[in-house]
């Protein structure tokens, strides 16, 4: 039985960027796959720590929240950087990758029809950190911190993508980032993995935006 179980709700949500990272890391996983009807009403929602999900497993190690989780990973399968100093930088962008995260999840679920077009248009003063990032290490030819992949690399990839989604333009002007995206989605375990039907099936969102 595969040592990693992913609890989560049928879409890709807070969950693809840590199963992109297992998958290019050749690792297998189980999903239990939650109801998103009944989950308010679920004892499972009482016996989560934070009373969400994702609910990951580890042999007999539970975790919550999906950037413990990813931080998690990078230190078991050694994609947290190659020293103290990467993994101060790893953890700057993941947190920044968040913060993008949080602003796209309140539009996708508050705002949407009436956000968008204001969200597409604030959106490249949001991805130019990365775009800066990315040009001071190695002229932006390698990841985005150091010269292996990182746990933050899938989470801003997985970003990334959604919002190639939302706005299919928005890296025209990044082409660092631009690059970037091609060569990740390039790496033949990512590339197998984002032509699966695992992942194509799974809505991005819960509500059907995107």
């Amino acid at each position: 039985m595969p040592p990693y179980t992913i609890v989560y709700f049928p879409v890709q949500g807070r969950c693809e960027m840590m199963r992109m990272l297992l998958a290019d890391q050749g690792q297998t996983w189980q999903e239990e796959v939650i109801n998103l009807e009944t989950w308010s009403q679920s004892p499972l929602k009482s016996s989560c720590l934070f009373g969400q999900l994702p609910k990951f497993q580890d042999g007999d190690l539970t975790l919550y929240q999906s950037n413990a989780i990813l931080r998690h990973l990078g230190r078991t399968l050694g994609i947290y950087g190659k020293d103290q100093r990467e993994a101060s930088l790893l953890d700057m962008v993941n947190d920044g990758v968040e913060d993008l995260r949080m602003k796209y999840i309140t539009l996708i679920y508050t705002n949407y029809d009436a956000g968008k077009d204001s969200y597409v248009k604030a959106l490249p003063g949001h991805l130019k950190p990365f775009e800066t990032l990315l040009s001071q290490n190695q002229g932006g030819k390698s990841f985005i911190v150091g010269d292996q992949i990182s746990f933050a690399d899938y989470n801003l990839l997985d970003l990334l993508l959604t919002h190639q989604v939302l706005a299919p333009s928005c890296l025209d002007a990044f082409p660092l980032l631009k690059a970037y995206v091609a060569r990740l989605v390039a790496r033949p375990k990512i590339k197998a993995f984002l032509a699966s039907p695992d992942h194509v099936n799974r809505p991005i969102n819960a509500n059907g935006k995107k």
